[in-house]
């Protein structure tokens, strides 16, 4: 059968906070659909572009391997992708061009395409997938092959005389085990090593135990996998983590589910799975306070090597997450965090601010909150209208001069909110510094000798000045806006 050369379109070099972190994953929904075409025949190649400079990479490829089909095929499961950045979308559309340029036939499949087609095509693409993707490729490529008509094939959208045609949407997958396990093969993992050895942080690789959220939180988007939830068996992931011990030597993992472990007794049954085999290993995971409160579901996740769950908890004002649709209590971020450290399981905090409505009351508790709980780190972010969601329809008229990041550090408020972008984007240094000065406070009041909690006491000299000043820009901005 045909070559299928796959790719995808984020390039860590093109982010620059996150290639300063160190910290890249292999584009696993890319190795997801290689593997499962690879299992129906045909023949397939991987050209990873984390690690690279430029989409010119891609041209000793092509004009050595001559793939008929390229398939743009980005990480569904890597949020970076979901937020459709500007820098990552121009890649891929000179990727385009390179492809056509080489006499392929150019497929793409990610976020932004789904919800940005038009565009895509406009540039050259042949075909767009929209939403999930392993099966619609799979009968496209089948019927190109064959010749046969592709106006029947659910999730595309292509041009077909000057016009272009969207066809009916696609089912998500129900039972994800029927899908091989990820094309690890392809991926050049020692190069992936030596990034993470300049972060100073334990190797780890990426999993995907779920795919989609049921949850409604009307800023969250959710282009590929929606609003339905289903799992992998414990079985096929405890067998994925020990192929890639044995593989690889990796004994940690990121759980990229955007919520792991919510479908009943699954995290119960995992930890079964990985005592009955005997493997040891260390994970975090993104959950929901309200999800780590029910019935056993810390102890087990302690039990099976939890190290760090991520919470997304955005607010300490309960007027906010309750206009975000969010349905927790700021009571259970409290509750949440207390009884993972109890268990010695490191909690952080992904933050938002931004939100429509936000006053400075609301900014001040979630401060407030930050310093009493202290989490192990936070990430903050402000309000990032895609569309799809429900506060995007709420601000869309706003977006006529920028509707993107450039990168994920941008930090651009691309809508009229309370203050202005710069006044958030000095608020997220100054809540970090806060949260710095905290820890070092803390420390010092509990000393105990540890080089860590020592070199926190030291940057105490400069986060407290630091901290006081930014706090007087804030003032000065928040009057201006």
């Amino acid at each position: 059968m045909s070559k299928i050369l796959f790719s995808h379109s984020y390039y860590y070099k093109l982010d620059p906070k996150q290639w300063k972190n160190n910290m890249p994953f292999p584009p696993l929904g890319t190795l997801y659909a290689a593997s499962f075409m690879r299992k129906k025949g045909f023949e397939v190649d991987l050209f990873d572009t984390n690690l690279l400079d430029s989409p010119n990479s891609i041209v000793p490829i092509l004009e050595k391997s001559k793939p008929k089909y390229l398939v743009i095929y980005d990480d569904g499961f890597n949020y970076l992708t979901k937020m459709c950045l500007t820098n990552m979308r121009e890649a891929c559309f000179e990727m385009i061009k390179i492809g056509k340029k080489h006499n392929c036939i150019v497929i793409i499949s990610s976020s932004d395409s789904t919800d940005h087609y038009t565009e895509y095509l406009e540039k050259g693409a042949d075909f767009v997938i929209k939403g999930e993707g392993e099966i619609t490729l799979l009968e496209l490529i089948t019927n190109l092959e064959r010749n046969n008509s592709i106006t029947e094939i659910n999730g595309i959208a292509y041009q077909e005389k000057k016009s272009v045609k969207v066809n009916k949407p696609r089912a998500v997958l129900q039972n994800l085990d029927e899908l091989p396990l990820p094309a690890w093969d392809l991926v050049n993992i020692e190069t992936y090593k030596k990034n993470w050895k300049q972060s100073g942080q334990e190797f780890t690789l990426n999993l995907a135990t779920t795919r989609g959220c049921p949850y409604k939180c009307n800023w969250c988007a959710k282009p590929i996998y929606g609003n339905r939830y289903n799992a992998h068996s414990p079985e096929y992931i405890v067998n994925e983590i020990a192929y890639l011990q044995q593989e690889f030597g990796v004994k940690r993992f990121w759980m990229c589910d955007d919520i792991f472990g919510l479908k009943p007794n699954w995290v119960q049954e995992f930890n079964v799975e990985l005592q009955k085999k005997k493997i040891q290993i260390g994970y975090f995971i993104q959950s929901r306070v309200d999800l780590l409160l029910k019935e056993d579901t810390i102890d087990a996740l302690s039990e099976s090597g939890l190290e760090e769950v991520w919470v997304g908890a955005e607010s300490a004002s309960q007027r906010i997450l309750d206009a975000m649709d969010k349905g927790t209590q700021v009571s259970e971020i409290y509750d949440a965090t207390r009884l993972l450290k109890q268990k010695n399981i490191k909690v952080a905090f992904f933050l938002q601010f931004g939100y429509l409505t936000e006053t400075q009351e609301d900014i001040e508790k979630t401060i407030a909150m930050v310093k009493e709980l202290l989490p192990d780190n936070i990430g903050i972010s402000v309000s990032y209208p895609l569309p799809g969601t429900k506060f995007y329809e709420k601000v869309k008229d706003d977006l006529k001069l920028k509707s993107n990041w450039k990168d994920s550090d941008d930090l651009d408020m691309m809508f009229h909110g309370t203050y202005s972008s710069n006044y958030y984007r000095k608020l997220q240094r100054f809540v970090h510094k806060e949260y710095r000065k905290s820890q070092g406070i803390y420390h010092l009041k509990n000393f105990s000798f540890s080089i860590k909690k020592i070199k926190a006491i030291m940057k105490l000299g400069y986060y407290i000045p630091s901290a006081f000043l930014d706090k007087l820009v804030l003032k000065t901005l928040q009057n201006e806006s």
